[in-house]
């Protein structure tokens, strides 16, 4: 069964982005066309193989804790061996630490292929990229000689621990502390819950990177520290020692049941060690470059469990015969298959144009990271860092909330079919779900948009991403086809204008909480108008290459691809109209509204 189209992926790397300027930089040169096909290929052979045919196993024979031991299937070490054999785990380090230097935007375009295939599996390896990232970018040399190898392997599995049962998403108020030992190591006590991997009988270690507050240090996040804690200390014989990080269970989710989310105990049951990474009290800011990649890393896996929802919605509406178009009342004609019903279709369309535009917002993000990090000119790096930050945001929050919405949908064309575990549409309803709750939910992304990104710079990033928008809308006017669509942005735009001075106006005259007040709607408003964007992109891209299509598969592709984007601005983005009506709003509903009054 199909789960993901590799297609479209080439059509964003190859036909929308500009590879060849990353390839013009001096850490990506090595990585030509022809290794970025290969890798994508690998990629797609490795999912076959490893992920893919263990995705609904997992489910059935979910992860279980007993007698002190989390079990996992044995297939989720194999999994993450032959990622890290086949060069996966570290492909974006450096040639100098076996890396291959692989461009983000590649790495992230097998990520889709991976977590389209089986989210659940593909989670624990980059979930140890990530933990292993923060080692390669703060740790000494000792740590990195000690967890790398073996992590990048695939032999040792990786977490960020950072959740308390008083903190939640305010880091500022763990609890988690440290004090010195004087040999270079830290003693840590406290616990951490809902760590994704946090234990598992998969693998022989599991490294986790925590953040911990210095015993009667600074209050907030000042106190606040990064550590490597081992489940198991290595020694200097190779051998392994228990560090006393203790597994008090795991928690019992409503899918996603096959990866596992622990409750951690760190020095109750004796002595654990931790070893600082990075400077101390900077654990915080040191953390989030794993935190941001986990945001884009979260949408990542809710567009690739979209993506093999629709394809499975597909399969079905293609194959499933029922009814007749209306107005047929010949009860002897044949029944037609049900994507041959407009209503029907309009799901299909809701549910591609979802994976569609994620898979080109989140590699457009992904291009902007490598500029950011590899481009020797001071100004592009800037202005890509920029762009990538007020993205951000959304790149983790759209495809997880419309990729609820679009799974769900899912369900829908399949009716009666899609509520039984017959199928697979069930399971990714409820995996998908909780992609929105991952790594910050909606709201503190909404938060940190409008409280935070459209002021950064004094509104720089958001400039320059107007100046994206308009450079495309431009080239949009010169086509029949792409021009009422780039008409209909540029009009909304306007309103965004309107939208943004009203707000702003608030934060300087009201208390902040008015002016945050709604700031997961303006989330939703701002994110469409991006999203209307990608897609007009997209659309003018496929216009552009339509007449050198060669044969009716390349066309139909491209005709695709500009009846998704209509379908997007006739279906979805009309949205924007009800947001900004409520954001203009002086009604101020949800804040005088008292709790007593939740009844």
């Amino acid at each position: 069964m199909q789960y993901i189209s590799t297609r479209n992926i080439r059509f964003v790397l190859n036909e929308v982005l500009d590879l060849d300027k990353l390839r013009s930089f001096e850490q990506f040169q090595d990585f030509d066309a022809e290794a970025t096909e290969m890798s994508l290929d690998a990629a797609k052979q490795l999912a076959d193989q490893y992920l893919f045919p263990m995705y609904r196993e997992m489910d059935k024979r979910k992860a279980y804790y007993k007698d002190g031991e989390v079990h996992v299937l044995p297939e989720v070490g194999e999994s993450m061996r032959a990622m890290g054999e086949s060069g996966w785990l570290s492909a974006a380090w450096p040639y100098e630490y076996n890396g291959q230097q692989m461009p983000l935007t590649v790495l992230n375009a097998g990520s889709l292929v991976f977590q389209a295939a089986n989210g659940n599996m593909a989670a624990y390896s980059f979930l140890t990229t990530g933990a292993a990232n923060l080692i390669l970018a703060f740790g000494s040399d000792e740590l990195k000689a000690t967890y790398l190898d073996k992590m990048a392997r695939g032999e040792w599995q990786g977490t960020m621990a950072l959740t308390e049962p008083q903190a939640g998403s305010s880091l500022s108020d763990i609890s988690t502390h440290y004090e010195e030992v004087g040999d270079g190591s830290y003693r840590i006590k406290g616990q951490k819950i809902y760590i994704s991997g946090g234990d598992h009988n998969s693998t022989e270690n599991v490294v986790h990177l925590l953040l911990a507050r210095k015993k009667d240090g600074p209050k907030g996040m000042k106190g606040v520290s990064l550590f490597v804690v081992p489940k198991h200390l290595p020694t200097e014989g190779g051998e392994l020692r228990d560090n006393h990080v203790t597994t008090a269970g795991i928690y019992g989710k409503m899918g996603q049941k096959g990866y596992v989310a622990a409750h951690l105990m760190f020095g109750e049951q004796g002595e654990t060690r931790g070893y600082l990474v990075g400077e101390e009290f900077r654990g915080l800011n040191n953390m989030f470059q794993m935190m941001n990649e986990a945001r884009i890393g979260t949408g990542v896996m809710a567009t690739g469990t979209a993506s093999a929802a629709y394809y499975a919605s597909l399969q079905y509406a293609k194959e499933r015969p029922q009814g007749r178009h209306p107005g047929n009342k010949d009860v002897n004609a044949p029944q037609v298959i049900i994507a041959e019903h407009a209503d029907v279709r309009r799901m299909l369309l809701f549910q591609k144009a979802v994976v569609e535009s994620s898979v080109s917002l989140l590699l457009q993000c992904c291009f902007w990271e490598d500029v950011s990090k590899a481009s020797p000119d001071a100004a592009e790096r800037e202005r890509a860092h920029l762009l990538l930050e007020l993205l951000t945001p959304i790149a983790k929050s759209f495809p997880s909330e419309y990729g609820n919405e679009s799974v769900s949908i899912g369900m829908q064309v399949l009716g009666g079919a899609g509520y039984t575990d017959d199928f697979p549409l069930e399971q990714y309803f409820r995996d998908i779900r909780v992609n929105s709750i991952y790594e910050g939910t909606t709201t503190i992304h909404g938060l940190d948009l409008l409280g935070r990104k459209v002021l950064m710079k004094n509104g720089q990033a958001v400039q320059y991403l107007t100046e994206e928008m308009q450079k495309t809308m431009a080239a949009a006017m010169a086509h029949d086809t792409t021009k009422p669509l780039a008409e209909t942005l540029g009009k909304s735009l306007a309103g965004v204008q309107q939208v943004m001075g009203h707000l702003l106006g608030l934060a300087k005259s009201e208390d902040p909480k008015v002016f945050l007040a709604d700031a997961t709607i303006f989330l939703d408003y701002f994110a469409l108008h991006v999203m209307a964007w990608i897609m007009l992109r997209d659309a003018l891209v496929a216009t552009q290459n339509l007449p050198n299509a060669e044969g009716s598969e390349e066309t139909n592709f491209y005709r695709s691809k500009i009846q998704t984007v209509r379908f997007y601005f006739n279906y979805i983005f009309p949205k924007v109209s009800a947001h900004k009506r409520t954001l203009l709003s002086t009604d101020r509903v949800t804040l005088n509204t008292d709790a007593d009054l939740l009844i």
